[in-house]
């Protein structure tokens, strides 16, 4: 292998467990492009998701499907059986308030019982239902995007989970004749209709608009991140999910050997969450326990609550929360003894864990177990629903995503020297919602799906080993003599040799003679490093002289393994600011958006170039 990242996996190392390995083909045309597709049949789905609820209900009414904590701390449940009775409820009142697709249903707030009902309950009847980053109302000043949100999809009705928390944003973006539906609370100036009245709605023709619900029907809008222009409405069909969620059961036939039982707080705005993790509890027959934790100091210790209680069978998060979570397993026993108690498989999405990270999870889980327990990933975006790629080839290793799922069609197009993946098949979009012609930039001309992402063959001699995440095409560049800078690569390198105290880098040089990076720091992590207390704020913080002899030496030391200046750091940045929602910076989740960094710091880019920022760290020699 070209890659020696890359090591094969040696299965007597792991966990028994039943992944799919299906055969994939593999054509190259004269072009230099690629054709892969896996050799296995997609299977039948069934024509709706929320058909999984009914026969559930049927086969196994009483198993829980949702749980959240309550107020005093206790698990509350619904079964199977509970929540198709409720969101037939529920389902009328929106029939009977005339939401459609031309009014579909919006949610403002994130994961809880009630917004899970709500979201079924419009799938049910064929309703679009429209989730929204609950930081757009809550952490959002202009509220910019919510307004564009709002007049994109024109919703019948809107949901908040409190009235009081959200009032300031329904204000300035919801007109007064759109009906808002609350959790609690109230709205100060106009009515509104509590969670508890659409559950007392006597259904009636629910089941005939159930009926009526195809394939086609759309199933909700779900918005992108807005990362280059305002956040687009993915239009996402049962035939989408269905057929995602059907990939994903041949490439892991565990989730069909016992219920999967996930515990995660993976927004629902987001397709990984509300789509891919909900969708794999519900499909397969399985529960979902709402974790109301968060990868961040203030909120990961109620992860650890949950996961001291419930033993998931299959653990989903972001690489920051395993980082986390890994130093807890590693002191806490008890923790260890339930985490570990059935657990088959790991899944990691969102970014690239670090190949330190994922050897200690290792570490932590052989000691345990006395074995290893794969680590899964993959490529998949809200435009396909969202699976496309999964780690199945027989390697292991960060970066690495692997394998089209059964159905998936791939075509890798030659662009500035990288390798564009495309995706074909019945998971992806019909388009963009009210934007046709940005809907026609995004499909090629055999209706491949464009995804701006780069891939690489692990070795290209032996293709079926899967591929690589070879970053965005968008955001590479050429410096001024013409060189090539591939970001991506550079990116992962110092996030990984930074670690833990690297949150993301930005890279400038574009038409420049030499590359910089624009560096966030991890405010907890750089606070400790320089012996500070949390009242310091981030300019004390990022200016302390530990902090900058630290990423001194680091630039140094990426520096040393530069082969030119397509990789050789002139200068770095560290910056004293978190990046901005508000500017499209960083999404709710911690992506952060490359070209509005840049964009948006553009006078900062100048004054370093030119040498006229006193807080510039230079390389040497």
């Amino acid at each position: 292998m070209n890659a020696p990242a890359f090591q094969r996996i040696v299965e007597s190392d792991y966990r028994p467990v039943s992944i799919g390995h299906p055969p994939p083909e593999f054509r190259q045309q004269a072009d230099g492009s690629w054709y892969i597709r896996s050799l296995e049949a997609l299977g039948d789905y069934p024509l709706r998701l929320t058909d999984r609820l009914v026969s559930g209900a049927l086969a196994f009414p009483e198993r829980t499907l949702m749980a959240a904590r309550g107020q005093d701390g206790a698990w509350i449940h619904i079964s199977y059986a509970g929540m198709l009775d409720r969101i037939r409820h529920i389902g009328q009142w929106l029939l009977d308030h005339g939401l459609s697709v031309d009014r579909p249903l919006l949610v403002l707030s994130g994961n809880d019982l009630d917004h899970i009902q709500l979201m079924l309950a419009a799938m049910y009847v064929g309703i679009p239902y429209s989730p929204v980053s609950p930081a757009y109302s809550l952490v959002a000043t202009d509220f910019g995007k919510l307004r564009h949100i709002i007049g994109t999809v024109t919703p019948g009705a809107i949901y908040a989970a409190d009235g009081n928390a959200f009032a300031k944003a329904i204000a300035a973006t919801v007109d007064a004749g759109t009906e808002v539906i609350l959790g609690k609370g109230a709205l100060p100036e106009r009515p509104s209709t509590g969670f508890a009245e659409l559950l007392a709605t006597e259904p009636r023709n629910v089941d005939a608009a159930n009926a009526a619900v195809g394939p086609d029907t759309i199933a909700k809008f779900l918005f992108t991140s807005g990362s280059t222009k305002l956040p687009k409405a993915v239009v996402t069909t049962q035939r989408m999910l269905c057929a995602n969620q059907q990939m994903l059961l041949q490439t892991f036939p565990v989730f069909a050997e016992e219920p999967p039982v996930l515990v995660d707080w993976l927004p629902w705005n987001h397709t990984f969450g509300g789509s891919h993790n909900v969708g794999i509890a519900l499909y397969n027959g399985g529960s979902l326990y709402i974790d109301d934790g968060q990868p961040t100091p203030r909120r990961f210790g109620e992860t650890l609550r949950n996961l001291r209680e419930i033993s998931p069978t299959v653990y989903f998060n972001v690489p920051k929360a395993w980082e986390d979570l890994t130093i807890v397993l590693e002191q806490d026993a008890q923790l260890r003894e339930v985490f570990f108690a059935r657990l088959k498989l790991f899944f990691f999405a969102g970014a690239g864990l670090s190949q330190a990270a994922w050897d200690r999870l290792d570490r932590v889980t052989e000691a345990h177990c006395g074995h290893r327990i794969l680590m899964m990933a993959g490529l998949g975006m809200t435009e396909t629903s969202p699976s496309c790629l999964f780690t199945t080839g027989g390697v292991i290793g960060a970066g690495y995503i692997g394998l089209p799922a059964p159905g998936c069609e791939v075509k890798l197009v030659p662009v500035d020297g990288k390798l564009e993946a495309r995706m074909r098949g019945p998971h992806v979009m019909p388009g963009y919602w009210r934007n046709p012609e940005q809907t026609r930039e995004v499909f090629d001309e055999e209706g491949f799906y464009c995804t701006d992402d780069a891939l690489r063959f692990v070795d290209v001699n032996e293709p079926a080993l899967g591929l690589v995440f070879d970053g965005r095409i968008a955001e590479d560049f050429k410096l001024s003599s013409g060189t090539f800078v591939s970001v991506g690569p550079l990116r992962a390198k110092i996030i990984t040799a930074g670690a833990p105290y690297v949150q993301d880098v930005v890279v400038t040089g574009m038409n420049r003679d030499d590359i910089g990076l624009l560096i966030f720091g991890r405010p907890a992590e750089c606070r400790q490093l320089a012996g500070l207390g949390e009242e310091a704020d981030l300019f004390e913080v990022m200016t302390h002289p530990k902090v900058r002899d630290y990423f001194r030496t680091l630039l140094a030391s990426a520096n040393q393994t530069a082969t030119g200046s397509a990789n050789r750091i002139a200068w770095i940045r560290l910056l004293e600011t978190l990046p901005s929602i508000d500017h499209s910076e960083v999404t709710d989740k911690g992506s952060i958006n490359q070209r509005a960094v840049l964009t948006r710091r553009a006078e900062l880019i100048e004054a370093l170039y030119a040498g006229q920022d006193d807080f510039i760290i230079e390389a040497r020699g």
